[in-house]
């Protein structure tokens, strides 16, 4: 269990190994343990070649918990115009809510609105509204099931489905769910949005998930991004969620993992340095966030 005074954090596995048959994924996941993580983010897995039993065992031994990533696939896709097509990205996005709960996890993050990767065109009202009634039967299925369903806001060059926070409630809208919630992330804000801190607030009331990326996709303590201050003021503006810690270097992905997320430069050798700075990061703004508060009271 998490203490309610301290932030939520988890971490991508990617930031400090490519997937979960590295040899070292047991020593990894006690010093992410130990540097006070309360859960993973899994890569995108295939239920039906994971051993569910023994993820589950490896996490719930050291008192992780888990975060997996749905996607679609060309043949399976909710946002299609072929009705079969939808039925069966429909059907995989459940069986994903069905694996996660077999893994011990209570959140489902991803893309489950479309396919993920440099759109053709922009998207059109109707298959927005499509794609945001499948996705909100999908997180009611969820909710059903234990898990919480959100879904990441992506810049334009990976999708022209949801851009903006602005959007990202106009789709929770539409999808008629009182479950499905909207995971942002500052590395993708950082492309889209005008002002950071107010797309958080905006989305606030539906906000399930607070993505910490920088501008190089790697260390998070530089960059672009002033990430002290807009978790300090999300955490002011009352968001008490969970954070999630996301970088990226060709020299720690597999190569098709690195092709598909256009990392071409490896801006680090060392992920648990960055999963380190990334704790230290998210916490010292909580504690400003604290502070400012206690000064104004």
């Amino acid at each position: 269990m998490t203490d309610p005074t301290t932030p939520d954090v988890a971490c991508h596995l990617n930031v400090v190994m490519p997937d979960l048959e590295d040899p070292g994924l047991p020593a990894a996941l006690d010093a992410l343990a130990a540097l006070g993580y309360a859960r993973i983010v899994m890569p995108p897995l295939d239920p039906h070649a994971t051993d569910a039993r023994k993820v589950r065992r490896l996490l719930s031994d050291r008192g992780l918990g888990v975060v997996t990533i749905a996607g679609q696939r060309p043949d399976a896709d909710v946002s299609s115009e072929d009705p079969d097509i939808r039925r069966a990205g429909a059907k995989s996005l459940q069986r994903l809510v069905e694996f996660t709960a077999d893994l011990g996890g209570d959140q489902m993050n991803g893309v489950p609105y479309g396919l993920f990767g440099h759109p053709r065109g922009r998207t059109s009202e109707e298959t927005f509204r499509r794609a945001a009634s499948a996705v909100g039967a999908v997180a009611d299925y969820a909710h059903a099931h234990g898990v919480r369903m959100t879904f990441e806001v992506l810049n334009r060059y990976e999708t022209s489905v949801v851009n903006t926070a602005e959007q990202a409630r106009e789709f929770v809208a539409a999808s008629g769910s009182d479950h499905l919630q909207i995971h942002l992330d500052t590395f993708h804000m950082a492309v889209e949005e005008e002002d950071l801190e107010g797309a958080i607030r905006h989305a606030l009331p539906k906000l399930g998930y607070l993505e910490v990326g920088q501008s190089g996709r790697g260390d998070v303590s530089s960059g672009a991004v002033d990430l002290p201050r807009v978790l300090a003021s999300a955490f002011r503006d009352g968001y008490g969620g969970r954070v999630g810690v996301e970088a990226f270097s060709r020299s720690v992905l597999r190569p098709e993992a690195g092709d598909m997320l256009a990392i071409w430069r490896s801006p680090y050798a060392d992920g648990m340095a960055i999963a380190a700075a990334a704790k230290r990061l998210v916490d010292e703004a909580w504690a400003a966030a604290g502070a400012s508060e206690e000064m104004s009271g």
